[in-house]
């Protein structure tokens, strides 16, 4: 699971940071408003924590305008303001839940995955055609096949999986899968892509990992 942490106090933004990655997220940070809605619009997050109060745009702003581009995230909108006009003004912007500081760490958690369980993202498998990924072992599974996928090569099916025949850019794979802020570059995409094409003929798997120039890659099912 990958998390966008929006919060302009340094301190308060490392601090979550490092609590969530400790359970095990994908986390990356944007200092201010305007940045947080760039990064939150590559749609590659399961999960928003957004700050109101923040330079550029503030929480509310970023929220409505992630939401005008039908961006689905859940949002988690965390903030010293707590009266109940500014909770409203926050569930109305798109937020799904307004959490005040201070909070507390068992709070905080119990609200992520909440949300990220409303989203139907923890699940024990996803499937496409005849094929499933099995979230908990790493394997691809096809019929009475199965094969064994890399951290990487998992992270990067996942992605397509649950993309199905949305086209995914190279950037926005770089971006989920490596990190907005790595140094991979989109030759490491085409190298995972070969890979994991060579892994669903092996067991026989009727997904086929499409690619269209200048727009990305998709799945297809085989007739």
């Amino acid at each position: 699971m990958k998390i966008l942490i929006v919060e302009d106090d340094k301190m308060l933004a490392d601090s979550l940071r490092d609590i969530l990655e400790g359970k095990g997220f994908q986390t990356e940070v944007a200092y201010d408003g305007e940045t947080g809605r760039e990064y939150a619009l590559l749609g590659i997050y399961d999960l928003l924590i957004l700050d109101v109060m923040m330079p550029k745009l503030n929480g509310f702003e970023v929220a409505s305008q992630v939401r005008a581009k039908r961006c689905a995230t859940p949002i988690l909108m965390l903030t010293a303001r707590s009266s109940l006009e500014d909770r409203i003004r926050g569930l109305n912007a798109g937020a799904d839940y307004y959490l005040t500081k201070p909070f507390d760490t068992r709070e905080l958690l119990a609200c992520i995955n909440a949300l990220l369980r409303r989203q139907g993202n923890q699940v024990d498998e996803l499937i496409y055609g005849n094929t499933a990924l099995d979230l908990s072992s790493g394997m691809l599974l096809c019929k009475e096949q199965s094969i064994r996928l890399s951290s990487r090569e998992f992270d990067v099916m996942r992605f397509l999986f649950q993309s199905g025949q949305r086209n995914l850019s190279k950037e926005v794979i770089l971006a989920r899968v490596w990190g907005y802020d790595s140094e991979a570059v989109e030759n490491h995409v085409e190298v995972y892509v070969g890979f994991l094409r060579k892994k669903l003929a092996a067991i026989g798997s009727n997904v086929k990992i499409v690619s269209i120039r200048r727009m990305g890659y998709h799945l297809e099912v085989s007739e």
